[in-house]
């Protein structure tokens, strides 16, 4: 697999447009950073690390608005690739939707959002978009 992160975007997007409540991926630090962050914005509803003997998985509970049945995850977008990398300063930090999604960042002081980022004056890889 040549991008990982992708390839865990794609996972939920697909889980997503299935309608799965619980999607399993393989699980690397990134991807539990990437976790965290959608867990504490609200964009999932919970998530859970299992260790076994290779990598461990990552378990993530979808978070769907019953009424409608609309997740609370509009929009994944991965912007930096491996084909094409994308570092940004704090002063250029995408904004995303005017600020009503978020940008997902890896910074020297670890992955964080966008506004994390700002706060910090911290630049970094924009990983994606999620909104």
């Amino acid at each position: 697999m040549t991008d990982p992160i992708a390839d865990y975007l794609t996972r939920l997007r697909n889980a997503i447009m299935a309608g799965h409540r619980v999607v399993s991926v393989p699980a690397s630090n990134i991807k539990k950073e990437i976790t965290k962050i959608l867990f504490d914005k609200g964009y999932i509803l919970n998530y859970k690390f299992e260790e076994n003997d290779s990598q461990g998985i990552i378990k993530v509970a979808l978070k769907y608005d019953l009424a409608h049945k609309v997740n609370a995850i509009k929009k994944l977008k991965r912007v930096s690739r491996p084909g094409l990398r994308k570092y940004v300063g704090y002063r250029d930090m995408p904004r995303v939707l005017n600020g009503l999604g978020i940008a997902i960042v890896s910074t020297p002081r670890g992955v964080m959002t966008d506004k994390e980022a700002r706060e910090l004056k911290v630049g970094g890889e924009v990983l994606c978009y999620v909104y």
